[in-house]
């Protein structure tokens, strides 16, 4: 960690952008939360004082290359961390704003990277665990991040270019970076996208109310702190070149993550319950191995801890009033 160091968060009043700019806020140092959008209510959640002012917030669109390299280039960017995108559901209702948005800004962030190579170190970026194919299609196992993909969703095939163009960006001009494919993220601020239903069920718990989670199956579920911690680790690292990785999980099955939210929340039996026969087209669990190998041990909170830990947290968002939880539900 330097001083020296500024960041650009770009999606950064996302869930796991938020988590990102509150560590980096909180280490004390130099960063740029980048997003289409106005309201940054997750980080709210995380951060309040000094280290939410010390946040430098900048409305811009990703798909804006002039715009998007003006405010790394004024910064002197060191670090950029690529969050940016639209979600499963955004990107099968407009495929053609789901690829401007996902691919032509993921091309805008290498672009800006390359324009820049005198001070932007690498570029840290989120693909996503979207684009394996079904279980049938791999060995038994965690899955290593290194097999044939088989993405079904346009927004899976959209994470699939994205790496092909890091591998591009690295190979004709020496763009280095890292991705990740993270598979179910959850905590604070996790509200939106098709795997939200695990931290929205937490939510309701933490408020006494019932809730559907609408899928089942197993998963590799992922602290969303673990996450951001996990991109700065990465973008720190002593690495040249261009790679993609799976982040670390254990596998969980959705019955486990309704007893773990009972566990952490009390209250009657039956208030959380699931959709046993949708189940998403991914393996069921990935290996971690390859990113160990460039980080060392990757930031992992044991499930159940981290499900007590954000049933507190949201138990004392309700109860300072900061969260509108019929809102955060809908």
């Amino acid at each position: 960690m330097s001083k020296d160091e500024h960041f650009l968060v770009t999606g950064a009043l996302g869930c796991i952008g938020s988590w990102t700019v509150a560590q980096l806020a909180r280490e004390g140092i130099n960063v740029t939360a980048y997003d289409l959008g106005g309201d940054n209510y997750r980080v709210r959640y995380l951060l309040e004082g000094d280290e939410l002012s010390a946040i430098d917030f900048i409305q811009g669109d990703i798909a804006n290359l002039d715009r998007l390299e003006q405010v790394t280039a004024t910064n002197r960017i060191t670090h950029i961390i690529h969050l940016a995108a639209l979600q499963v559901p955004f990107c099968k209702a407009d495929p053609a704003l789901g690829a401007l948005v996902n691919v032509v800004g993921t091309v805008n962030v290498f672009e800006v990277a390359k324009r820049l190579a005198e001070h932007v170190q690498r570029v840290v970026y989120a693909s996503s665990a979207a684009v394996y194919g079904p279980t049938s299609m791999y060995p038994s196992g965690p899955v290593p991040a290194d097999v044939a993909l088989y993405p079904g969703t346009h927004y899976g095939v959209y994470k699939q270019a994205n790496e092909g163009t890091a591998r591009i960006y690295w190979q004709d001009d020496g763009v280095t970076s890292i991705g990740l494919r993270p598979y179910i993220v959850y905590g604070i601020g996790r509200d939106q996208g098709m795997t939200s239903g695990a931290s929205k069920a937490m939510l309701a718990a933490a408020a006494g109310r019932p809730y559907h989670i609408p899928h089942g199956g197993r998963a590799d579920f992922h602290l969303a702190s673990d996450v951001a911690r996990t991109l700065i680790e990465c973008a720190r690292a002593p690495y040249q070149g261009a790679s993609v990785h799976n982040l670390k999980g254990e596998g969980t099955d959705i019955s486990q993550v309704v007893a773990a939210i009972g566990a952490a929340a009390g209250g009657p039996e039956g208030q959380i319950t699931y959709e046993a026969d949708v189940i998403f087209p991914f393996p069921e669990t990935l290996s971690e191995a390859s990113l160990a190998e460039i980080i060392g041990e990757v930031p992992h909170t044991p499930f159940e801890e981290g499900v007590r830990r954000t049933v507190l947290e949201f138990r004392q968002l309700i109860e300072a009033d900061k969260i509108d939880v019929d809102q955060s539900l809908s």
